[in-house]
């Protein structure tokens, strides 16, 4: 596959740049609210605005506006995105907090002091449903705007 049809692919820019806003959005309101500026923010998961969101509406609305929203593959793009919002702020969002609690057992049992190399679980995994519509909303825009190029 030639490089130059890959990327004059439209919904495939539109995914790939709503993705890269919204990561480095995150990074931005990190440094904003917590003072420090962290790198991995640009690949982290979690926060405000949801990438995965923002990456599946950006390739949706891609997709409407190149192939219409009565096409087959605009419906397949729409409940991609479903799909990956649902999980983002439903199974994602839990296995967050079981891995919050399960580290706060690992802190307060004396199995810490026996364990010479102590993995903690990472806890920011999927999002608040303001996270993904903002990151769904952020999605749609950046879309909308580069195909309307």
């Amino acid at each position: 596959m030639p490089l130059p049809e890959l990327l004059s692919n439209r919904p495939l820019a539109c995914a790939i740049s709503a993705w890269a806003i919204a990561q480095t959005l995150k990074m931005l309101l990190f440094l904003v609210l917590e003072k420090q500026f962290d790198w991995r923010r640009l690949i982290d998961t979690g926060g405000l605005p949801s990438a995965h969101s923002a990456f599946a509406s950006g390739l949706a609305t891609g997709v409407a506006w190149s192939d219409g929203l009565k096409s087959s593959t605009f419906a397949v793009a729409a409940v991609f995105a479903s799909v990956v919002m649902y999980d983002a702020v439903s199974i994602r969002r839990e296995a967050g907090k079981h891995a919050d609690v399960l580290n706060e057992l690992l802190l307060l049992t004396f199995i810490r002091d026996s364990v010479k190399e102590r993995t903690m679980l990472k806890e920011l995994l999927g999002h608040t449903p303001v996270e993904v519509m903002a990151g769904a909303a952020l999605g749609i825009l950046v879309g909308s705007a580069l195909s309307s190029l």
